[in-house]
């Protein structure tokens, strides 16, 4: 444990163990959303704030946050537009980010060179500047994607639900990018901007094979996501190797290991709905039934379109509410 005494360590340690956390609890809404690469679009902005903060000899965490907010705004609005345009309008951005970055770094003498250690992660490059603001984002990060998780998973699952609701579905979504904007920034000195994804989509894949509901794969997809960054780290200073590339093999090992537990629990589910029930249900079933449990978005049981609404798997069967009731389908 010697690592522990190096002080460059100490703070890479943390901030890996801050990106292992935020980056799969915003990540869980980004695939529940279907928008899973949408942290490797940032990563592409955020590459022309680095651009920016060299040429203008400025720190680049905080200019990469601002401008990667801003894109992600600017993703958001194309997105809500809903327009064919919007496509060609995201990959214009994601690529023009890239290249203004690297214009921008070579105009500061740098060239592409000088951008490696933030699209790929570097231990020695995160100060105590850097790690105070870290420290800072990611808590803003964590608090608000777990303070409004029914929100937020509602909006995320079936908007036009959220809307009946009541709930501000367009703040919602936008708080969503935004936190995504936030936690590739500030995950690009460990993992780095063109990895960092990775670290937002695999460990919520995997928590989804081991875990059934919302909340516990979120809880999961944490765990995971805390164990590899940290893991990857300690592997990367005693091998010598890039970082955020161990970490990203570290979380893809674990998502192949999860896939037999998927599998098995696949099957024990597609048989427990398949297999009849010995005794006969009738069509409506008491609210007592459910007095202790409601269904809804998170309530831990799987969700299955029909129609234009969702049943809930309980007991083996479709349960839908409709008026006082609950009918089994």
């Amino acid at each position: 444990m010697s690592f522990l005494a190096l002080a460059f360590m100490q703070r890479a340690l943390l901030a890996a163990a801050l990106a292992g956390l935020a980056s799969p609890a915003i990540g869980t809404y980004i695939v529940q959303r279907r928008l899973s690469l949408l942290g490797d679009g940032l990563g592409h902005v955020a590459i022309a704030g680095v651009g920016l903060a060299l040429m203008t000899g400025t720190a680049p965490l905080p200019l990469a946050v601002i401008v990667c907010v801003v894109g992600a705004v600017l993703i958001e609005f194309l997105r809500q537009r809903g327009r064919a345009s919007g496509d060609i309008g995201l990959a214009i951005m994601f690529y023009g980010g890239l290249a203004a970055g690297v214009l921008m770094a070579s105009v500061a003498g740098q060239g592409a060179g000088g951008l490696q250690a933030y699209l790929f992660g570097s231990l020695v490059t995160v100060s105590t500047f850097d790690l105070g603001v870290v420290v800072a984002l990611t808590g803003l990060v964590l608090i608000i994607a777990l303070g409004f998780s029914p929100q937020l998973f509602a909006v995320c699952a079936d908007e036009d639900y959220a809307t009946t609701l009541g709930l501000p579905v367009r703040l919602y979504n936008f708080t969503i990018v935004i936190l995504a904007a936030i936690t590739v920034t500030t995950a690009m000195r460990t993992v780095g901007l063109l990895l960092v994804s990775a670290l937002m989509v695999i460990p919520v894949a995997a928590a989804q094979n081991v875990f059934r509901g919302f909340f516990r794969g979120l809880a999961g997809a944490m765990g995971i996501g805390l164990v590899v960054a940290v893991s990857g780290v300690i592997v990367s200073y005693y091998a010598n190797l890039a970082p955020g590339a161990t970490i990203v093999l570290l979380s893809i090992t674990v998502f192949a290991l999860s896939w037999p537990v998927a599998s098995l629990t696949h099957r024990r589910r597609t048989r427990r709905i398949d297999d009849p029930d010995p005794v006969p249900l009738p069509h409506q079933i008491a609210p007592d039934d459910h007095a202790r449990h409601g269904h809804g978005p998170g309530c831990g049981h799987v969700m299955v379109e029909h129609g234009d609404h969702i049943d809930y798997i309980h007991h083996g069967h479709r349960h839908a509410q409709h008026g006082d009731h609950y009918d089994e389908h």
